[in-house]
């Protein structure tokens, strides 16, 4: 299994945390590991069109890296958050928070932005779905938001693997979400002049500014796209029919870790 462990300098010794790749698991083309192989894909959506079997298979696998079972959700591109410990199905949902140990907070991404955010005395960790339609409505900020009412202190964040800047191509109207909240976010696009209206957008610069008006001053991660990286990663961008990647965070037991 091919697992990223976050670079997350001062990250609490009681927080685990964790981002999946398409390597180490049983699903087949086109879910794959992307080596030319044509199976071992590490897919982890039921929504995709895999082979359930195969999907439960892999979640299974996942499952022996963590304290629990993750708290999957229906991401919807929207500004809802849910507390990760009361889920009594799998909510319309676009990030989750817990303060309780051994709950798993999951999010799956295949080219959006996932975000692992919590607080420097490790006792609320949460983690964001960040697409752009999510970005623009304020789900990071809405986050942070509810981490504070939970108890959060100084909160920090990991930006995990999605679409590069080379790749996530918008039209107009992206521009347009972020510019009419903020002037400065025109800096985050990037005019294509060959296609008129076009522009390349920084999904990682939008996700700092956010976080950074939502008074969060520690942010790492950022060096992952998942487009170019084809033997590493899902992309929807890149070919439509795909898997999904999935970042997970939790509250270590003691007893356990």
């Amino acid at each position: 299994m091919d697992l990223i462990i976050p670079d997350w300098p001062d990250l609490p010794a009681n927080v685990g945390a964790l981002s999946t790749t398409r390597r180490g698991g049983v699903s087949i083309a086109p879910f794959d590991d992307g080596r030319g192989s044509r199976t071992g894909g590490f897919n982890l959506g039921m929504h995709v069109t895999d082979n359930p079997l195969h999907v439960r298979e892999n979640r299974k696998l996942l499952r022996t890296m963590l304290p629990a079972e993750p708290a999957w959700l229906t991401q919807v591109h929207g500004p809802v958050i849910v507390d990760a410990a009361s889920l009594p199905d799998i909510p319309e949902a676009d990030a989750s928070f817990t303060t309780a140990k051994g709950v798993v907070c999951a999010i799956m991404t295949a080219d959006c932005l996932p975000v692992l955010l919590c607080d420097q005395n490790g006792r609320v960790v949460a983690a964001a779905h960040a697409g752009w339609r999510g970005l623009s409505s304020g789900i990071l900020e809405k986050t942070v938001a509810r981490m504070r009412v939970a108890g959060a202190d100084e909160i920090m964040a990991w930006l995990g693997p999605a679409i590069g800047p080379n790749y996530f191509e918008v039209g107009e109207d992206v521009r347009q979400a972020f510019v009419a909240h903020e002037v400065s976010a025109s800096g985050a696009f990037k005019p294509i002049p060959a296609h008129g209206g076009k522009y390349l957008a920084d999904i990682y610069v939008l996700a700092h500014a956010r976080l950074q008006r939502a008074g969060v001053r520690s942010i790492s991660g950022g060096e992952f796209c998942t487009v170019s990286n084809a033997r590493r990663f899902f992309s929807y961008r890149r070919d439509k029919i795909t898997g999904r990647n999935a970042s997970l965070i939790w509250l270590k037991q003691e007893a356990l870790f």
